[in-house]
């Protein structure tokens, strides 16, 4: 019935007349002409960064909107479209004879992009100014405040058409605060500074506050006249009444965990997001003019466009994509190719009361729709076959996909049902228009890089320190292949990931991995963040993580199997595409790391990977009883430990997973290191 659906939908959009994309006006604030300090970035010379503001409107009938949650309950205008207003940040070369024609489009991560800050440094950003990309930003994620620096959007709240309130439960949770204090700002992850929604009653009695001392532990409901909906850091108990923050009798205990449910009201139309980014990209990809009539600074210069995003960026764009929002409003694709970093799951964005910069937490939404490319029928979750590509594939807008990730990802993220599914019994192959490769031995976004005998500092909170093995230069490379593959049909290097069927994925734990037991370091047992099978209430669709959500917290009705990447004696990962760093390793790369302190100590360390360095010398390996064999007993000599580099470098570059200017950098650095060098 799903597949009649989308078929019939292809019928409609088909048989309407082609429109361009409903973006009503472009106004440009600011132009830096020439930016970035007057660089020249090779044959393409100067770059100019424009910033301002996109005015657009959406009818909420058509049949790409509709899929928009409570699109339906958002005020019209005169026209009786929705109005959405979205920053933008725009680079493109002074002389627009010289752009390459190719549009990348950085999605911002929480409102935050490399391009909106790079107006004195252009920092990764001049790969692509050296080849005369366009580069694109633009603000998609509502809950964020206007702020300098911030690419932002202003979407509309949803009410009931008789303007009362739509209401709905949310779920907030509060830990490691310090002692004693009293008030706490209702907010997802504190650091972050999110608001959530307000409440609809500031009746402590319709809410319920609770605590517990583990996460698993007996949840201690805490009574309603023994906290408010206040602000109690100047006025004692009960507070000033303040919707946003609650204030706790006594103070709140950093032991304990607390949880605040409450009926929220005044939803945002959060979903907007996916269409305003694709009708900006529409505009300036395809548009001679907006509504106002003022050209397109692009001048229909733009023959390519790509999509990257990173972590919660990445799933918004694999939501974009399943959900259908790569087919623009005239029947045109809006990206031709994708890279999707760090990024395992769909966007918790467009249900009631979303949380789109959520992290995979306890209780949060994202794995439990569709996550795989291909046809995958979910039975552990009595889910039918789906794909992240069905609806683009009725309107034959699907795009070149890179998906690329590494082992954070599957200890954090939730990776495993990617690859195996949710019974993680079998190999899921990919269809031919994508292409993953795996980053064996990386934290989430990868490290520093360096060729150094020194150890890193230790991540905030966590036990081990951090991991420094980079996957940013194999990275730079694939971008410049997908680009290939997008505007000369140049086939990409082979997938690279670890599989199933060649026996190089297993159970999370140190028996089945066979990882080495080293004194003083943990093992890898019970730290994944496990895959959950919610039951979020029957307003809620699992496939496309859209509708509502009635039963908060939800309820867990069982815990699925997930599997991580094989290792070596040394406890290195086996399988992907490893850094320079990888091949010739100093210590062993982890994707996990474990929390030292704080309420969830011993869990693991949120995104953080670690890294347990290798001992120098044989001797010091025996003395702290090390079964991996020290950097003396591998390499020798610094010379030879630089031969290791080096190969590792050529194979690299041979294989298109290291630009050249890349493999010479890291060789010279491993030749200036410290590495087994003669004092």
């Amino acid at each position: 019935m799903e597949r009649l659906f989308l078929a019939s939908v292809a019928v409609i959009l088909a048989s309407a007349a082609p429109a361009d994309a409903h973006i009503t006006r472009i106004i440009i604030e600011h132009r830096e002409s020439p930016a970035y300090q007057g660089r020249f970035f090779g044959e393409t010379g100067q770059y100019e960064r424009l910033t301002g503001h996109a005015y657009g409107e959406l009818d909420p009938k058509n049949p790409l909107n509709a899929i928009i949650t409570d699109i339906q309950f958002a005020p019209r205008n005169a026209h009786g479209m929705v109005d959405y207003v979205a920053s933008f940040s725009l680079a493109k070369p002074m002389d627009l004879g010289k752009t390459s024609g190719v549009l990348i489009y950085e999605v911002a991560n929480r409102g935050r992009i490399a391009l909106a800050s790079a107006s004195n440094d252009p920092g990764a950003m001049a790969d692509y100014f050296k080849r005369g990309h366009v580069l694109l930003s633009s603000g998609w994620q509502g809950d964020i405040p206007p702020a300098d620096g911030m690419e932002t959007i202003a979407v509309p709240i949803a009410k009931n058409a008789d303007g009362s309130s739509i209401t709905g439960p949310v779920l907030v949770r509060f830990s490691d605060m310090a002692p004693k204090v009293s008030t706490l700002p209702i907010v997802y992850a504190r650091g972050a500074g999110v608001a959530r929604p307000q409440p609809a009653s500031l009746d402590t009695s319709k809410a319920l506050l609770t605590r517990r001392a583990s996460e698993r532990g007996e949840i201690i409901p805490i009574r309603s006249s023994d906290w408010a909906f206040a602000d109690c850091s100047a006025v004692a108990f009960p507070g000033t009444p303040d919707p946003a923050k609650i204030c706790l009798k006594g103070g709140f205990d950093p032991a304990f965990l607390y949880e605040l449910t409450y009926t929220a009201k005044d939803p945002q139309v959060l979903g907007i997001g996916y269409a305003a980014t694709r009708d900006l990209n529409s505009f300036f990809r395809y548009g001679e003019q907006d509504a106002s009539g003022a050209s397109n600074v692009l001048a229909k210069k733009m023959s390519f466009a790509i999509g990257q995003g990173n972590s919660q960026s990445g799933n918004f764009l694999r939501s974009f994509i399943h959900l259908g929002f790569n087919r623009g409003e005239s029947g045109r694709i809006v990206f031709d190719g994708v890279n999707d970093n760090i990024a395992v799951r769909q966007l918790a964005m467009n249900f009631r009361f979303a949380i789109p910069g959520g992290l995979a937490n306890l209780f949060e939404a994202g794995s439990d729709g569709v996550v795989t490319w291909s046809d995958y029928a979910d039975e552990a979750r009595h889910q039918p076959a789906g794909s992240l590509l069905d609806r683009c594939r009725v309107t034959n807008t699907c795009p070149k996909i890179f998906e690329t990730f590494g082992s954070s990802e599957f200890w954090d993220l939730r990776a495993s049902p990617d690859l195996v599914g949710t019974k993680a019994d079998r190999d899921i192959p990919l269809p031919s228009n994508v292409r993953r490769y795996y980053f064996p031995g990386v934290t989430h976004g990868g490290g520093r890089g360096g060729f150094t005998a020194k150890t890193p500092k230790q991540p905030a909170a966590c036990e081990l320190p951090e991991n420094p093995n980079p996957s940013s230069d194999t990275l730079r490379a694939l971008m410049v292949a997908l680009v290939e593959w997008v505007v000369k049909g140049t086939d990409p290097p082979p997938s690279q990931y670890p599989r199933l069927d060649r026996g190089e994925l297993a159970a999370p734990t140190q028996a089945a991995l066979h990882s080495p037991v080293i004194p003083g370091v943990p093992l890898p047992d019970g730290i994944i963040n496990p895959l959950y099978d919610y039951d979020f209430g029957p307003e809620f669709n699992y496939r496309d993580l859209s509708g509502a959500i009635s039963m908060q917290p939800p309820v867990i009705r069982q815990i699925l199997p997930s599997l991580v990447p094989k290792v070596d004696v040394d406890g290195n990962e086996t399988a992907g595409v490893p850094s320079v760093l990888h091949q010739a390793p100093l210590g062993t790369y982890l994707g996990w790391n474990v929390t030292a302190e704080g309420f969830f100590k011993g869990a693991g360390c949120g995104l953080s990977g670690g890294y347990v360095p290798f001992a120098k010398t044989k001797a010091e390996r025996l003395a702290n009883g090390d079964p991996r064999p020290s950097l003396e007993e591998r390499y020798g000599t610094h010379e030879r430990y630089v031969a290791t580099v080096r190969t590792a470098a050529a194979r690299m570059v041979r294989d298109r997973f290291l630009l050249q200017d890349d493999a010479d950098r890291l060789i010279a650095q491993a030749e200036a290191s410290d590495v087994l060098r003669a004092k």
